[in-house]
């Protein structure tokens, strides 16, 4: 059990591509404060942090790179084809992680707390959980998305799926299973009944809204965390405000939920601007910024991106990384502001921050950026 006062603990488990990640975004949509422990992981060995020279002293400095960052490629491909290179690895970091996920569950606020592992079941994690939840997918879909999203061959696809312990075992170890065949529908509707089903306070969970008025005589504006019930005014509204150049089917802003949500500015309770944003490994990356022309845009942006900003606290945010494009990339003025600094992803220093920056830009976007908090987990010593 957690043992942690107030708090309820879910273990999310499963193999590769069986949907881990997506149910974890659904759970936050819900009102779930979640930590995905393998990105701590990546964290837990780069430059300056706890675990760098000891991967280093372990393994030998070929794993670096002219940066002197570890190259996780080169280390994952090493402890693949090592067990006890990989055992190796794992008594390194699963201690380091291990500390990072208890100060994020001393820290979060919310009552219901997701700790997202693929390897939960086998580590000491599994003593904080109060349930264990168990994602599960046929091979051939598993196959599917390896090949579609990481760009595996069928071969390579199937080595990595089949390399795991079999997914069987990890079912019957969970309390609870969700199947993911695909459609996004039905795996939400799964994971809105499982929580309501077995989840102690969720009906406590944060309001999905979060107001930050304008200054008085500037008028009413507001923001709203998007759920999957707007996935149609969603769609709307940034096909019209983007005036065609994106458009968007409520089926498309269901399955991007799996990924992003979603920020509404409103006026007089009526939809005038959205920000498609996310909180990955503890980085803000707002991609989507879509506001009514006949705005004012500083008040405007104001408002939205302090909405965005409110929602990343919730969720322990440590940077925000906007970006922007025309003709928000121009106004330099705006977000200099609002404490926002346009920068280059090298320019950044922390490579969490970087490999965010890089992953996460839109073609011809600008990047402008923000520290939110100075207390950083795993932060270099």
């Amino acid at each position: 059990m957690s043992n942690l006062p107030g708090k309820f603990v879910i273990g999310l488990t499963g193999n590769i591509a069986t949907g881990k990640s997506v149910v974890r975004r659904m759970l936050e949509h819900l009102g779930a404060y979640t930590i995905d422990a393998d990105a701590l992981t990546h964290r837990a060995y780069a430059k300056g942090a706890p675990g760098y020279q000891q991967v280093i002293d372990r393994f030998g400095k070929w794993l670096l790179n002219r940066e002197g960052e570890i190259d996780r490629k080169k280390l994952g491909n090493l402890v693949f084809n090592d067990a006890e290179a990989l055992k190796q690895l794992e008594e390194i970091v699963h201690p380091l992680v291990r500390q990072a996920v208890e100060m994020l569950l001393q820290r979060a606020r919310q009552p219901v707390v997701v700790i997202e592992a693929i390897k939960l079941l086998e580590g000491d994690l599994r003593k904080v959980c109060d349930t264990i939840w168990v994602t599960n997918a046929p091979e051939s879909a598993q196959v599917e998305r390896l090949m579609r999203k990481r760009g595996f061959t069928e071969e390579q696809a199937l080595e990595r799926a089949r390399a795991q312990s079999p997914q069987s075992q990890k079912v019957k170890m969970g309390n609870m299973v969700i199947t993911n065949t695909g459609s996004y529908e039905d795996l939400w509707k799964q994971v809105s009944e499982a929580w309501k089903e077995i989840v102690p306070g969720a009906v406590d969970a944060p309001s999905e809204t979060a107001t930050i008025k304008k200054p008085a005589g500037t008028g009413e504006l507001s923001t709203q965390r998007g759920k999957p019930k707007h996935a149609a005014s969603i769609a709307d509204l940034v096909t019209r405000l983007s005036k065609g150049r994106r458009k968007m089917t409520s089926a498309e802003v269901m399955e991007s939920f799996g990924e992003k949500a979603y920020m509404l500015l409103l006026s007089d309770a009526q939809a005038v601007g959205v920000a498609g944003w996310q909180v990955e490994n503890l980085v803000t990356r707002t991609t989507d910024i879509y506001i009514e022309e006949n705005l004012d845009p500083a008040a405007a942006l104001d408002i939205l991106i302090k909405g965005v900003e409110a929602a990343s606290g919730e969720l322990q945010s440590e940077a925000s990384l906007v970006f922007a494009l025309e003709p928000l990339a121009e106004q330099d003025a705006l977000w200099q502001k609002l404490g926002y600094e346009k920068r280059t992803p090298e320019s950044l220093g922390v490579q969490a921050w970087q490999e965010a920056a890089v992953e996460a830009a839109p073609n011809g976007s600008v990047l402008f950026f923000k520290q939110l908090r100075q207390d950083r987990v795993l932060r270099p010593i």
